[in-house]
């Protein structure tokens, strides 16, 4: 478990030394993301010590929203003032999300179909 935790946070410093190294508008843990997903590629899967400290991971996975409810309530006084912009943003987000899903779905259902 400590040596998947470690490589774990190893790709997400990585990722944010190169962020921060390249000045890249990327945060560096989505950089770290991207190379652990490079590196399972490779490697055909997760290890297994990897994939059962990731499972328990997940398990708790709702404990990290506690910061960011906690943002909010500390500044709830912007979210009261700023509410339109909020509301707007997170209603056309979402309906993107939705059309880019349907539409990649599409895609891969015909690449199914045809066989390619």
């Amino acid at each position: 478990m400590i040596a998947a935790l470690t490589q774990l946070l190893v790709l997400q410093l990585v990722g944010e030394v190169i962020a921060r190294g390249f000045n890249l508008p990327i945060p560096g843990p989505v950089i770290g993301m991207l190379l652990l997903f490079l590196a399972l590629a490779l490697r055909g899967g997760p290890p297994p010590d990897l994939q059962s400290t990731s499972q328990g991971l997940l398990q708790h996975l709702s404990l990290l929203f506690v910061p960011a409810g906690t943002g909010i309530i500390l500044h709830l006084h912007r979210v009261a003032d700023e509410w339109l912009p909020l509301l707007l943003s997170l209603l056309f987000s979402t309906v993107l999300t939705l059309a880019l899903t349907a539409l990649v779905m599409r895609l891969c259902a015909q690449r199914v179909v045809t066989g390619e």
